[in-house]
């Protein structure tokens, strides 16, 4: 009796662990297991799509994993931007921030239904590049100090080509005017690469843009660099000198990329894009491309990218409105 009681037993223990084991949640899949997206909230051939196709094309080398870089353009950056928050907070769908869509549209389209510093996860800064302010090689205008002259000479009668009204370019460009004490002439066009193409065919005297997007009309010998707007030289243009060494001292503008995600994405997603994001920035490979673009490379924590996001948010407000920037 005691041996069929024992035997109930042990095959009701084994029924037990079975059925729960059939119950047992299974693992969640290994991440990722299917393509990642990254949003380029930009147009092709600009500064933050030329960066954004460079880390999905490394990024896809150095791991194996299939990323796809995706331009969603328009209305300052705030389209791709508004996509991303919209995305499942799965870490399959990404987005490449920086001042202009990030930090800057906020104050400038007022009905935007996000905000930044809560409906984004930050995960991985990338990279810092300087301003350029550059000319057509057949300008007049060799050095800063000429503009500066000429534009206090004939005030309003310069013009400079920028990738839109209120990016960070264009405040870049109207911060450099008050500096100055002069006033330039702002045409904004839909994107870097019109601007550039005008700015060649000397259609605007002079082009305020992002240093990557410049950098190859630039090395072409086409295009004749005036001034960095960081307060040191670019490692890639050594021999230009910034606005504060042309006679300003403290000016001081530059902008950076950093890839966010929707707020919501698991920690350990974004720990593991973080890690080997910065893994790649490390490699001689990553910081050389970079760098080549007229860029620099720059390794955060997810923490330090989040902190950079918000401290500019509540700077740039101030410069928003001081510029009188309108989105019309």
């Amino acid at each position: 009796m005691i041996r069929t009681l024992l035997s109930f037993t042990a095959l009701a223990l084994a029924l037990g662990a079975t059925t729960a084991h059939a119950q047992a949640p299974a693992p969640a899949a290994a991440y990722p297991n299917k393509p990642i997206r990254l949003i380029v909230p930009f147009p092709p051939g600009g500064g933050t799509d030329i960066l954004s196709r460079l880390v999905a094309t490394k990024l896809t080398e150095s791991t194996k994993w299939t990323v796809v870089a995706d331009n969603k353009a328009g209305a300052g950056g705030t389209i791709g931007i508004s996509e991303a928050v919209k995305a499942a907070p799965t870490g399959y769908d990404l987005v490449m921030g920086q001042k202009d869509n990030l930090v800057i549209g906020p104050w400038l389209y007022k009905n935007l239904p996000w905000d930044p510093t809560k409906d984004l996860t930050a995960v991985a800064h990338v990279a810092y590049t300087p301003v350029i302010i550059a000319t057509s090689v057949n300008s007049k205008y060799k050095t800063l100090a000429d503009v500066v002259a000429a534009a206090k000479a004939s005030p309003g009668t310069i013009t400079y080509g920028s990738p839109g009204n209120g990016t960070s370019i264009h405040l870049a460009g109207d911060l450099f005017e008050k500096a100055a004490g002069i006033k330039l002439s702002h045409i904004p066009y839909k994107g870097s690469n019109p601007a550039l193409m005008d700015a060649l065919a000397g259609n605007v005297d002079l082009l305020v843009s992002s240093l990557p997007s410049a950098m190859g009309q630039i090395k072409s010998g086409k295009l004749r660099p005036l001034a960095v707007t960081s307060a040191k030289r670019s490692s890639s243009l050594p021999e230009v000198p910034t606005v504060a060494e042309s006679g300003f001292k403290g000016f001081d503008v530059s902008t950076w990329y950093g890839v966010f995600a929707p707020t919501g994405t698991p920690a350990s997603v974004v720990s593991t894009l973080n890690a080997e994001i910065n893994k790649l920035l490390a490699t001689a490979d990553m910081k050389a491309a970079i760098q080549a673009q007229g860029a620099e490379p720059e390794a955060m924590s997810a923490a330090q990218l989040g902190t950079l996001l918000k401290n500019d948010y509540a700077k740039w407000k101030g410069i928003v409105e001081a510029s009188g920037a309108k989105i019309e």
